[in-house]
């Protein structure tokens, strides 16, 4: 028997494949509300936020670096801030256990899904690697030995983290608007049983460096995956003092159902709370982090809710980012202050204590091992406008001063000229003047009001139907982009 197909019959069964076509095809998320939250068709940075960087940049040199290197402040607090690191974009950092979404929420927010420039994903342990995400001229990858070796970019200090780390840290840069404005960091996923000596490089050591350079921490959960084990333990106790860079994200929420999920919201909080000693929890953002469609039967609306929240977190960073990297330096800038006047200190108990006939070294080595005994630490807090809780630990000292021999350092009293006026005086004219005036002289640009404009024609009245609500107002422009 044959089966005649008329062409009516044709002509419908090919209307009814593109139908099935479009169907598999619709499957994909509409992400067009991301690049309009970020405001991705601005260009180039404005006049007034090359002029701030430039500015902080020399009150830098000027007067927090000397001190820097007179008082070798980066042996102690393994902290050295770089120019890379001062006109860098902010950071996110991407951290979580294995297998949770973090490098399907990168190709997500970057829109690299079906693209060559997509990073690899699967259920699996994927990334064992390091991987920054920037803005570049073109596709390319970059080893982490040759960005450890540039010292125009803020990586470089990863170098003392020596070459079995540098083998697993990789660049890649694209052209993106939204990397134009920010730099994406992949880690590699927690995995609790497994040893840290086993990673062959210090892993706690590298993700303190990356902590502490993020404008903000997406640590990332799966549902299904709510263990917490020693790693991830270390990391929050790494991330105390962070807490407000922290975002915790509860990814594929979808594959829940409602009621499964609000219990995994709730064993999330109770994991969580031993972990995060503070008073204000961290936000928690529950969605589906990736190109796909949501699954049916689950809270659509809600999780959309929850992911424009966050792309909103993401682009008031991406807004505030002149403003975080002042108050940085100058929370730099406050430590190297309180360790020079410590070392001052130290250097002048040495000198009051060290008799015609005393051992040098076992009077250093007893100021050195009991501080306290000599009012260290509390003849800085005394006579100096120090917080207790700026002061670095007493143990410290006694590693600093075991490299760095007292002989090598000078009082802060012989640290000045005719010329260049005292150390002491620049760096606290930063802290007192010159950053917060910076920072106000920012703020006041920003609110100044605008020029008044011609009077406009009377606009038409709007068309019936057309929306007067104020989310179909314009939205704020960046005030640090041009237009």
């Amino acid at each position: 028997m044959k089966l005649l197909v008329t062409p009516c019959c044709l002509l419908w069964l090919l209307a009814l494949s593109a139908a099935e076509g479009d169907a598999i095809g619709s499957g994909l998320r509409d992400r067009s509300h991301i690049e309009e939250m970020l405001r991705l068709a601005t260009s180039e940075p404005s006049v007034e936020f090359s002029g701030a960087i430039k500015r902080l940049l020399d009150i830098y040199h000027k007067a927090i670096k000397p001190m820097e290197q007179v008082f070798r402040y980066n042996e102690l607090r393994q902290h050295e801030v770089t120019d890379g690191e001062i006109t860098s974009k902010p950071m996110v950092l991407f951290l979580g256990p294995w297998s949770v979404g973090k490098s399907s929420m990168i190709n997500y927010l970057l829109g690299l899904h079906g693209t060559p420039q997509e990073l690899y994903t699967g259920a699996e342990p994927t990334t064992s690697e390091y991987t920054v995400i920037m803005h570049g001229e073109r596709l390319r990858t970059i080893e982490g030995i040759v960005m450890a070796a540039d010292s125009s970019r803020s990586f470089s200090p990863l170098e003392k983290f020596g070459q079995g780390f540098l083998e697993r840290l990789v660049g890649i840069e694209m052209p993106h608007k939204l990397l134009e404005r920010v730099t994406f960091v992949d880690t590699p996923g927690i995995i609790e049983n497994r040893k840290q000596q086993e990673r062959g490089y210090p892993y706690n050591d590298v993700c303190q460096w990356f902590i502490d350079r993020a404008d903000l921490i997406f640590l990332v959960f799966d549902p299904t995956k709510l263990d917490v084990g020693g790693e991830l333990e270390m990391l929050f106790r790494q991330m105390k003092g962070r807490e407000s860079q922290i975002r915790l994200i509860l990814n594929k929420a979808d594959s829940l159902s409602t009621q499964d999920l609000m219990r995994v919201y709730g064993a999330l909080f109770w994991s969580m709370a031993p972990l995060v000693n503070v008073t204000e929890p961290p936000r928690v953002y529950v969605s589906s982090f990736w190109p796909q469609d949501y699954a049916p039967d689950t809270s659509r609306e809600l999780f959309m809710k929850e992911e424009i929240s966050l792309i909103e977190d993401l682009n008031q960073v991406i807004e505030n980012q002149i403003e975080n990297k002042i108050a940085f330096i100058r929370q730099h800038a406050i430590r190297v202050r309180i360790h020079a006047l410590l070392v001052d200190r130290y250097l002048h108990t040495y000198h009051e204590k060290l008799g015609w006939f005393g051992d040098p070294h076992e009077v250093f080595q007893d100021i050195v091992n009991d501080p306290d005994k000599y009012y260290i630490f509390k003849s800085i807090l005394a006579k100096t406008n120090v917080s207790k809780f700026d002061l670095p630990d007493k143990e410290a000292y006694q590693d600093f001063f075991g490299v760095n021999p007292i002989s090598n350092f000078k009082q802060l009293s012989q640290l000045c000229s005719w010329t260049g006026g005292c150390l002491l005086e620049k760096i606290e004219k930063a802290i007192s003047h010159e950053l917060p005036a910076l920072l106000s002289g920012i703020t006041k640009s920003s609110e100044a009001p605008a020029p008044p404009a011609k009077a406009a024609p009377a606009s038409p009245p709007p068309l019936p139907g057309a929306c007067k609500s104020p989310e179909c107002e314009e939205k704020p422009k960046n005030r640090w982009r041009k237009q």
